[in-house]
């Protein structure tokens, strides 16, 4: 079984990125982790050990961004984090909530998608970090 506990900087500096998100990798910083830690962000370990860090951070009243990074290991574990992160999105206070997921990282489109997510644009150019394409999804209640 895991554990959710509140997200802490430490916990995404100590976390070995899955392969479809590392191209983040350069945008993490203690600062940005740091940044990250809120209300609405957690960890989920299983034995003490990281599997992921996520959460929804504000944009503004009503619309919030949802965020995630996932291990490298976390695969056997993916039923319980996914009831995690359905649990955890549908307590936070925002309307809408967005998340993207780079356009050729099909898995993420799947998971969205399971997670209650529509798909708005296919395809937003130029808009990650490494100079790469992310399709955006929201979900409004």
């Amino acid at each position: 079984m895991i554990s959710i506990v509140p997200y802490r900087a430490t916990h995404l500096l100590d976390l070995r990125i899955q392969k479809g998100q590392a191209y983040s990798t350069q945008a993490i910083t203690p600062d940005y982790a740091c940044r990250l830690e809120g209300e609405f962000a957690f960890t989920a370990f299983y034995h003490g050990k990281i599997l992921a860090v996520g959460g929804v951070v504000e944009l503004w009243a009503d619309r919030g961004l949802a965020w995630m990074m996932i291990d490298i290991d976390a695969g056997a574990h993916f039923v319980a984090l996914h009831r995690a992160v359905k649990r955890m999105l549908d307590i936070v206070p925002y309307r809408r909530i967005e998340a993207d997921t780079p356009c050729e990282f099909e898995p993420g489109h799947r998971w969205l998608k399971m997670l209650g997510f529509t798909l708005e644009a296919e395809c937003m150019k130029a808009h990650r970090i490494d100079g790469g394409d992310s399709a955006l999804y929201a979900r409004v209640r």
